[in-house]
């Protein structure tokens, strides 16, 4: 198919980037200077265009102009023949908006507002275009919330959500201060909040920060939505905001069930993961963010779960993609926050001692020998031995009395973390394991933060680092239990003793410290024992990333798929390179 640019000088607000764009023609900046518009800057701008009876998203070039010389020349502009609808229309609606009147939202023609989001397929309406411009004139809303401009996109994307949406914007860009502006905009409310435990904490302090007047919203945890389901179903609420909503992958567990027995006029979901592993985590997403539009569970599975993880149907997938695509809000920091330092990421790869090897071989001696059976039998016994070799490349003996000179990896990270020390900088240390934790917290002699702390422990280990001068500079993390939610901005250097089968799970922990508020380039080390199975799991990750096209997650489950390999074939993935 080939692009027909109209022919004619058009008018578009872009939401995201909250200017006005000329375009329509080769050389807008040209027409537009004839036209008595001010030119802007040259740019390429993604719009929906009808493309041989189809609409298909394309680039066209344009300039941008900021909103206020663009309302001042659109206010008193005279209508030329060489413009098209959608000029004369942004003029008329720049009249009304500097004298302060209604402005007529049906008169917009489609050319006016078909700028796509960054996420490649969200189409702004006309009344979002208007009111993003009505903002950008007029100023922040009255509940002074401060937002970037892909923050106040999200907010419009989410009061324009037919029913509800999934904002799954990467860790780090500030989904919580989208979610409370939606709520403040619609104060009368009353809304529900879902989060863990431990974010209540955070919740409370935000809408203290961001919206202090606003009475209208319940915190809750998702243990007592479980527990008290048949209560929160009876309120009609306004808004139901699930935060970090992960928690309802599983669309058989509780609280899956009870999140979809909520009634509401608008249904959030907050995840920066909306699939992790099977694509049936995105039918419960969406069973409870739009009811019906995928259909029944086993209708879904039918029609795009077999045929995308099992046949791999190219065409399944792109059907996928177009029913999920404008009910899912997906933004990078690379796209839409480029003033964030960079995050540098860098693998370090360990060593085994001797002692460390001879346990690794004979663990792996003595399964194989065993056999593993089948079935079930089968799985349940690889993934002990999995977790065991684990453990060995962590280090043989964690609960020793002597811990150094027998772990290539903990030798190693106290070398670079002396190193990060003596530079004055922050390190935050990530484990899988408490008991890798708790060994790391004594030799290295710094805070270790799991989920068997208290909330109020927790936070204080969270503002000691952030805030004290004189607090450890090294802070021991659990996987799981910090991998999200946290604003750890005042560490420079993010280390991953060990590695989670999922990358997602990775990258939000990393998150933890490269996200806004950050001023400096964060580093990620991941160490990696070689020749053990965690060399087979960096191979895995970037396989599994190559899968993330769906909905921005993974398809598959690694610990499934080892448990289906042949003995032989099981042996060379856990022990890559063999002998040596």
């Amino acid at each position: 198919m080939t692009l027909v640019l109209p022919g004619r000088l058009q008018a578009c607000f872009v939401v995201e980037a909250e200017k006005f764009a000329w375009w329509g023609v080769d050389n807008p900046g040209a027409s537009a200077s004839s036209a008595g518009l001010p030119a802007g800057e040259p740019a390429n701008l993604r719009l929906a265009l009808p493309v041989g009876g189809q609409v298909v998203p394309a680039e066209v070039p344009a300039v941008l102009v900021e909103p206020e010389p663009a309302i001042a020349a659109l206010a008193g502009w005279s209508p030329r023949p060489e413009a098209g609808a959608s000029v004369h229309a942004w003029a008329r609606i720049a009249a009304a908006l500097r004298e302060g009147s209604t402005v007529d939202e049906p008169r917009l023609p489609t050319a006016g507002h078909a700028a796509l989001g960054l996420d490649g397929t969200t189409i702004w309406s006309a009344g979002a275009a208007i009111d993003a411009a009505r903002r950008s004139v007029t100023g922040h809303p009255k509940d002074g919330i401060a937002l970037r401009p892909y923050q106040r996109a999200g907010v419009a994307w989410l009061q324009a959500a037919d029913g509800g949406g999934v904002l799954a914007d990467e860790m780090g860009l500030g989904k919580t201060v989208q979610a409370i502006a939606l709520l403040a905009a619609r104060a009368d409310g009353p809304h529900l909040v879902v989060c863990p435990t431990s974010l209540l904490g955070n919740w409370a302090r935000e809408l203290e920060r961001f919206a202090p007047g606003l009475t209208s919203v319940t915190l809750t945890s998702y243990g007592k939505l479980r527990a008290n389901a048949e209560q929160f179903a009876a309120t009609p609420w306004d808004v139901v905001v699930l935060d970090e909503a992960q928690q309802i992958k599983n669309p058989d567990s509780q609280t899956a069930r009870a999140a979809r027995t909520l009634e509401a006029r608008l249904r959030v979901a907050m995840t920066g993961t909306p699939v992790e592993n099977r694509l049936d985590e995105l039918w419960s997403l969406l069973a409870f963010t739009n009811p019906g539009l995928l259909g029944s569970r086993a209708r879904f599975r039918r029609r795009f779960a077999t045929a995308v993880e099992q046949r791999r149907s190219d065409a399944a997938a792109v059907r996928l993609h177009e029913i999920v695509g404008p009910h899912i809000l997906r933004r990078r920091k690379r796209e839409v926050a480029p003033e964030l330092p960079p995050k540098l990421e860098t693998t370090v790869v360990c060593r085994m001692t001797a002692e460390q090897e001879r346990l690794y071989r004979a663990a792996m001696d003595g399964a194989f020998r065993d056999g593993f059976g089948s079935g079930i039998e089968r799985r349940g016994r690889i993934l002990a031995l999995l977790t065991r070799l684990k453990q060995l490349c962590n280090h043989p003996e964690p609960r020793a009395e002597r811990l150094d000179g027998r772990s290539g990896k903990l030798d190693r990270v106290t070398e670079m973390l002396a190193e990060i020390m003596d530079n004055g900088e922050r390190a935050l240390v990530f484990t899988q394991y408490r008991e890798t934790g708790e060994m790391l917290s004594g030799h290295l002699r710094a805070p270790f933060l799991h989920g068997g702390l208290s909330i109020a422990a927790r936070e204080e280990l969270i503002r000691a680092f952030q805030e004290d001068d004189d607090a450890p500079p090294v802070l021991i993390l659990s996987l799981r239990a910090a991998g999200f939610g946290l604003n750890l901005t005042r560490a420079t250097h993010v280390v991953h003793f060990d590695r989670w089968w999922n990358p997602a799970v990775e990258d939000q922990a990393s998150d933890r410290a490269h996200r806004i508020g950050q001023t400096r380039a964060v580093t990620v080390h991941t160490l990696l024992t070689e020749r053990t199975l965690e060399e087979t799991i960096a191979e895995l990750h970037a396989g599994k990333r190559d899968l993330a096209g769906i909905a921005t997650g993974e398809t598959r489950t690694i610990e499934n798929d080892l448990a289906k390999l042949s003995d032989e074939r099981l042996r060379e993935v856990l022990e890559p390179g063999g002998r040596r």
